[in-house]
C-alpha cells in the first residue's frame, strides 16, 4: 500500500493527475479507514477540476485524524473547495479551524479572506489580506509603507476631515 500511495504522489508530483487519481480511487476503496489515502485522493480532485468530488475525500480524511502537516493542507483544500462551490459558510468554519490550529500558516489566512469577500465582509478581508501582505513580503516600497498600510488596514470606512 505505501509504495502504491507513494507512486500516485510522485505521479502528481510530475502532472500526471489523471493517472495518480486512479490508482488512489483504487487505493481508497481497499483502504477506506486510511486518512491520508482519503486526503491524497481528495487532493487529486482537486487537481482535476472536480472540486465536488474532492468533498467527501477531504471530510472523510479530516474525520479520521490526520498528522498535523496533512491536515493543515486538509483544511486549506475543504476550505478552498467549498468556497468554489459557493459553500461560504462552510468554508469560512472550516478555513477558521485551520487559522485556530495553524496561525501562522498566511495561506490559510489568504484564502479565508477571499471567503470573507464572498460573504461580503470585505472590511475584514481586506485588513487580514494587508497584514498578510505586511507579514510575508520582501518588497522594500511596500515595507516603507508598513506602518501606514497596518493603521489604515483597520479604518477602510474612516473618513478624515
Amino acid at each position: 500500500m505505501e509504495k502504491e500511495l507513494n507512486n500516485a504522489i510522485d505521479l502528481r508530483k510530475n502532472g500526471n493527475y489523471r493517472e495518480s487519481n486512479e490508482i488512489l480511487l483504487k487505493l481508497v476503496q481497499e483502504f477506506p479507514d486510511h486518512a491520508s489515502i482519503n486526503y491524497q485522493c481528495a487532493w487529486s480532485f482537486d487537481l482535476l477540476g472536480e472540486e465536488a468530488k474532492a468533498v467527501p475525500f477531504y471530510e472523510k480524511g479530516i474525520r479520521l485524524g490526520l498528522p498535523s502537516e496533512e491536515l493543515e493542507g486538509a483544511l486549506l483544500g475543504l476550505g478552498s473547495t467549498y468556497r468554489t462551490l459557493g459553500e461560504y459558510e462552510k468554508s469560512k468554519s472550516t478555513l477558521l479551524k485551520g487559522i485556530e490550529l495553524f496561525p501562522n500558516n498566511k495561506v490559510i489566512q489568504t484564502f479565508y479572506s477571499m471567503t470573507l469577500y464572498n460573504l461580503n465582509e470585505h472590511s475584514e478581508a481586506m485588513e487580514l489580506l494587508l497584514k498578510c501582505l505586511i507579514e510575508t513580503t520582501s518588497d522594500t516600497e511596500i515595507l516603507g509603507y508598513k506602518k501606514a498600510i497596518e493603521f489604515y488596514s483597520e479604518k477602510f470606512d474612516e473618513v478624515w476631515m
